[in-house]
């Protein structure tokens, strides 16, 4: 039982490293999907986190942003455009107001009818 149990955490240890490399590196404009807050802010975590939703690429992107770093969740409104620079696991976004923010891609999720 501990064999397979270590079997399986290194077998996730390596799927979890070798994805992000084979992951899209690309720049794209579109709009944002959605923004909802993401944990709570306590002495180790300053300030709130978001995770931010997108379409790019033919696939919908959930990423996270930092709660080590501020955003204001009101230079990101839901429905507007961004420009999106996606590189393995980590997104920049910045809006036509010139607001920028650094996330981690959480999720990807191939869109309906998209190419493979």
């Amino acid at each position: 039982m501990r064999k397979a149990g270590l079997s399986a955490v290194l077998g996730i240890a390596i799927v979890s490293l070798t994805l992000p490399s084979l992951a899209d590196k690309f720049k794209a404009d579109t709009t944002l999907k959605d923004s909802q807050p993401y944990g709570v802010k306590d002495k180790e975590h300053k300030h709130q986190a978001y995770d931010l939703s997108f379409d790019a690429n033919g696939k919908t992107y959930n990423c996270r942003t930092d709660s080590s770093k501020s955003m204001n969740a009101t230079d990101f409104v839901v429905g507007s455009p961004i420009h999106v620079e996606l590189d393995g696991n980590k997104a920049k976004l910045r809006t036509q107001a010139n607001k920028k923010v650094e996330c981690e891609i959480v999720r990807a999720e191939m869109l309906p009818g998209a190419a493979h």
